[in-house]
């Protein structure tokens, strides 16, 4: 069967291809019902598909953005990913998402190769590591937008969270409480977030003139996390408390309380700096820190539409406040 064409479409609908083209790229201005109804009823009974490609080549635009996140397993994530994706739909814009697991290795193989597709722009969970193609693209006026992860020799747009404010709230709480041996668990200190979660603990610290043991303080890998915390309890003075550094680091702990049978919150109180699930149905009822993602997720794509538009836009660090959702279930008053 031959390939049913734009021109088939017009001589079928009884219009010009110039008037097809107005109704397949949604320029309805100056468009009647009637003819908008003859158009999409051809469209129909010939079974035309646009060709998209070449539609791309005459606009020099793909109408697809690229999105390479850290890890796709983290719930904060995968939420900026959907809030993203419906922006992208709304604006009849798609995205393809590339999960780099942290590796900048991966995270380049993947800049270039959605670059090499012609992509209209990316949105970057950045590992920080990459910074000579990072500069690449702006110095190239390539749209590029930074998300969670902070890089200040890079002069770009970042959307971030308040994560030294946050973390600082976080065992403030603890102290208000009476805890004093309180340990605060990352995964490795490659990114910005996770040093800040730190610096946050160890502010409250100081503020209250509470000693700072780094035995408390553990950054390690996921897989490691229950045998960090099984040195960490055989400790003389084990913790009181912790917070969690995210929701993966949060489930590993949970394991580990449970294994040996330590209760929530009478043997340790816990929070958990991420966006966890049903935080409010776990037994106990869990406090967390929560990230706005769906609203970080919607301005990174607003931002990255604009400079793909070659709109006029003021390239800074937007940062956003997080919450602070306290349930006295997992915190215990000593």
């Amino acid at each position: 069967m031959a390939k049913v064409t734009m021109a088939d479409v017009a001589k079928y609908a009884g219009v010009s291809k110039s008037t097809v083209s107005q109704y397949i790229n949604k320029r309805y201005e100056y468009m009647g019902e009637d003819t908008r109804e003859k158009i999409k009823s051809a469209i129909e009974q010939l079974g035309y598909h646009p060709n998209y490609i070449a539609r791309s080549l005459k606009q020099k635009k793909t109408s697809m953005i690229g999105i390479i996140v850290a890890d796709i397993v983290h719930r904060f994530s995968t939420e900026i990913c959907r809030s993203i994706e419906d922006y992208c739909f709304e604006h009849d814009y798609q995205a393809i998402i590339c999960n780099a697991d942290n590796n900048p290795k991966k995270e380049r193989t993947y800049i270039e190769t959605l670059r090499a597709k012609q992509v209209d722009g990316l949105i970057i969970f950045p590992t920080g590591q990459n910074t000579d193609i990072y500069a690449k693209m702006i110095e190239e006026d390539y749209p590029v937008v930074f998300m969670d992860r902070d890089i200040p020799e890079i002069n770009a747009s970042f959307i971030l969270s308040t994560n030294i404010e946050s973390s600082y709230h976080a065992i403030k709480l603890f102290l208000e409480n009476g805890h004093k041996n309180i340990a605060i668990l990352t995964q490795p200190l490659t990114i910005s977030t996770r040093k800040e979660r730190i610096e946050g603990y160890k502010k409250a610290l100081l503020e209250n003139s509470i000693d700072i043991y780094e035995d408390y303080i553990i950054s390690s890998e996921i897989e490691n996390v229950k045998t960090e915390l099984h040195h960490l309890f055989q400790k003389k003075n084990p913790p009181t408390a912790i917070l969690a550094g995210n929701d993966l680091v949060f489930l590993e702990t949970l394991a580990f309380l449970q294994e040996k049978k330590l209760r929530i919150p009478e043997d340790v109180s816990l929070i958990v700096f991420d966006n966890f699930p049903f935080a409010h149905l776990s037994n106990p009822p869990m406090t967390m820190i929560a990230q706005p993602a769906f609203e970080m997720g919607k301005k990174a794509t607003e931002i990255l539409l604009k400079l793909v538009n070659k709109e006029h836009f003021k390239v800074e660090k937007i940062i956003y406040p997080c919450e602070l959702i306290v349930r006295p279930s997992s915190i215990k008053k000593i």
